[in-house]
Parts: structure tokens; sequence; C-alpha cells
């Protein structure tokens, strides 16, 4: 039994505490010496054979060690759409110097599409090399569509991919002191947001001539993040104006179409068929009627608006409909003339360029932008002429009614009153906030 004891004590030696050592010491004192020998020694018949040890030796082919070189570098730059931006204008900015980039994507399906949908305000992103050359690109599309541009081994890629993460909302309130991009500049407010302000509620309000010191608005809006970066703004969900002290309200719905638009809190559509202006704002430097003509020193009827801007502006088409005609047309120089429904065409002219995919027989939607602001033609000055015609009789484009678009469908009322109850509950949540700065 002693024997088997000291047999397991020299298998599995542990760390003992004091009295277990001294009680382990007089074991073995008190165990005779051959126990001692047989706890350690090997047990009969279990020695390994002698046996021979032998090395092979096979030769291994290594691939040659190349030196490792350095790392292209690679450049990123990030650049707000300004109002008039091109493709190429941005790409300057943002130090690429590659036409081929370019040419690429007015011919690649999905490239192509930035040129028809800089919004200003909106977030671009690129990555160029050491002599300018594109190897990625990031814009959106839209608030949940980002086109993304790679440069692989045989080329740019493009795809459309959706957001990494979802729209995170923004609630501001901010009362009118001189202007809206001035008040919306003391909120904090991207001016991508107070651009759609003004065309959300342009068919109640002329942000030309209707603002009034003391008039405020509340709004929420998105802003897109990817992958923890920020983006772009996003979509105005739901916004106050209150001018004049007539309040006016407005909700994002999406119809069971999967069309978006904005409508007042009773269902009413708040846009109209109709654009009052083409250009975002911008000035009238010419009204319709009789004029002094600039250029051949008499009296002439002048047949639309011209509206005074920066060269390069984008030219948004005023309601949907199918181009009639792109291009040259005498003293009106580049211009695009569209049909729409009921009789009714309109005319941009002194167009600097064309939107990508402009042309006769294409069809647009109301805010596409279908060209540029230029001088081209008879012109002094960069401006856009707009005309508007009813059975060939132009009409006075800012006197004539425009009607209102189609309300929400029966069929939808019922969920749109809840979008709109959850959408009133909010605005007057931000409107009541003091400090009107929080997210």
């Amino acid at each position: 039994m002693t024997a088997q004891k000291a047999d397991i004590l020299a298998q599995r030696p542990l760390r003992l505490g004091i009295a277990r050592r001294l009680a382990l010491a007089l074991l073995i004192v008190c165990t005779p010496p051959l126990a001692v020998v047989t706890a350690f020694g090997i047990a009969p018949g279990t020695a390994p054979a002698d046996g021979e040890i032998r090395v092979a030796a096979e030769p291994i082919e290594l691939p040659e060690a190349v030196p490792a070189g350095e790392l292209a570098p690679r450049y990123v730059s990030q650049e707000r759409v300004l109002r008039g931006d091109t493709v190429a204008a941005l790409f300057d900015r943002l130090g690429v110097s590659d036409s081929k980039s370019i040419e690429f994507l007015k011919r690649d399906d999905k490239g192509r599409m930035i040129f028809r949908q800089l919004v200003p305000g909106r977030m671009i992103q690129a990555e160029r090399g050491a002599d300018g050359e594109l190897l990625a690109l990031r814009y959106f599309m839209n608030p949940t569509t980002m086109l993304e541009v790679t440069r692989a081994a045989d080329g740019l890629r493009t795809q459309q991919r959706a957001a990494s993460e979802a729209p995170r909302l923004v609630y501001k309130s901010a009362t009118i002191r001189s202007s809206l991009f001035a008040a919306t500049d003391a909120a904090g407010i991207p001016d991508a947001i107070a651009m759609q302000l003004a065309r959300v509620f342009a068919t109640d309000i002329d942000f030309h001539t209707d603002l009034r010191r003391g008039d405020r608005f509340s709004v929420v809006y998105e802003m897109i993040y990817d992958s923890g970066e920020l983006v772009a703004p996003g979509r105005i969900i739901a916004a106050e104006f209150v001018n004049g002290g007539r309040p006016y309200e407005a909700v994002l719905f999406r119809d069971d179409e999967g069309l978006d638009g904005y409508y007042s809190l009773d269902g009413a559509n708040r846009a109209k068929a109709f654009l009052r202006s083409p250009v975002e704002f911008s000035r009238v430097s010419s009204g319709f009627g009789a004029r002094f003509h600039p250029i051949f020193n008499n009296w002439r009827a002048h047949t639309g608006v011209d509206f005074a801007a920066p060269r390069g502006t984008p030219v948004l088409a005023t309601a949907d409909g199918q181009v009639v005609s792109a291009g040259m047309r005498g003293g009106y120089g580049n211009a695009v003339e569209i049909r729409h429904g009921s009789g009714i065409t309109t005319l941009y002219g002194h167009l600097s360029a064309f939107a990508a995919g402009i042309r006769a027989g294409a069809r647009v939607r109301q805010g596409e932008v279908v060209g540029y602001v230029g001088m081209t033609g008879y012109a002094t000055g960069p401006h856009l002429h707009y005309e508007f015609k009813v059975a060939g009789i132009h009409q006075d484009p800012l006197r004539v009614a425009l009607p209102k678009a189609d309300p929400v469908p029966a069929r939808l009322k019922s969920k749109f009153l809840e979008v709109a109850d959850r959408a009133r509950a909010t605005i007057d949540l931000v409107s009541t906030a003091s400090a009107a700065r929080f997210e």
C-alpha cells in the first residue's frame, strides 16, 4: 500500500503546502528503500529498443527572392457638389486629371447616371494616383444607392450598391433674419436641404419675394453615412414653413408604385404639374412682354422670361414630358423644347451645354436637369430664356395658372394619414424646442 502511494506521488508531482510536504517526508523516511527504487524505476518490458536514426535530405526548389517594391501612393479627396457643377469641374477640384475616366463614365451604363444626378450639397469622394489617374470614386445617386467606381487590372468598373447604414434623422428649426441660406447656415443645415425646402414649398412661397423677417421653419431630414463616414445629406422627411404667419406643412410619402412625393397633411400634393421656375435661386432679369432689345436696340415682344444665373447652373424640366428638339436654334442658341400634356410646350434657350441623354424623343421627369445656363445665341450675359406655350400661344410663365398635381389616391389615404399623424407630432416637437439644434 505504501509503495503504491509513493508511485502515485512520483507520477503526479503536486505543488504542496508546508504541512503536506512534511507528511510526504515522513512517508518517504518510513518507506523501505526497495519500495522507493520501485517507485522511480522503469517498469519491466517497457524500455525502448535501440534503433538506428537516419536523416533524409531532399532538395526543395524555392522561388527567387524579389525585393518588395514600394506601394503606389493613393490620395483621397472629398468635395461637395456646388450649384452649376459638372463632372469635369468636380474632377478638377478633386485633383483627378484623367480624361479617359470621364469618357469611360459617359460610355458606361451605370457610370453615365452621374452626369444627370449631380445634386448640390451631396459629397463625392475620389482616390487618385500620383499622376492624377482615377483609382476609385464614390457618389450617392440617391439617399440609399451609391455609385462606386473602382480600378481593376483590366480597367475601371462601376457598380451601384446600397449604403452600409440606414440614414440618420436630424431635427432642426430656424428663424429667417435675412435669407433662407443665412438661416440654414446659422442652424447648421446643409445647403442641399435648404434647396429641398425651397422646392418643397415653392408652390405656395416665392422664395425670391415672399420671405419675411421672423418667418420660421422646422425640418426633419436624413443624413447619409457609409461605413461610419458622413457621405451626403438625404431627403426631407417632414417640414413646416410659417410664412407671414401662415403655416405650410409637407410630409414625404411613397405610393404603391414606389414613387416618393411631398404632400400637405390633408393629402393634397405639394407639387404642381409644372414648376414655376426652371432655375433654382436665380433672379428674373427680363420679364414677359414688350421690351427694348439689348442687342437690336429696338422694341420687341419678349416671348418668355429671362432668369439670370451663373454659367453652368443646372436647368430643370418644369414638368414631365418628351423632348421635341435639342440643338442650335438661331437666336436662342443651344435650346431644348419639351412637349407636355394638354397642348403645352416649354423651351429653354441660351444653354452652354445639354445634359447627358437629352435629345429628340427622350422622356424627362419634372426637376430633371436638361441643360446648363450659358449665353449662346443672342445673349449679352449668362442667363436662361424660358418660354411657356399653350396650343402654340406664348403665355407668361410667371403668371399662367399652373394646375396642382394629383393628391394621395383614395386607396392609400388611410396609410397616408398614419404617416401624416406621425409627421405632425414630430414637427410639433421640433418647432417647440427652444434651441432647435439637436440630433
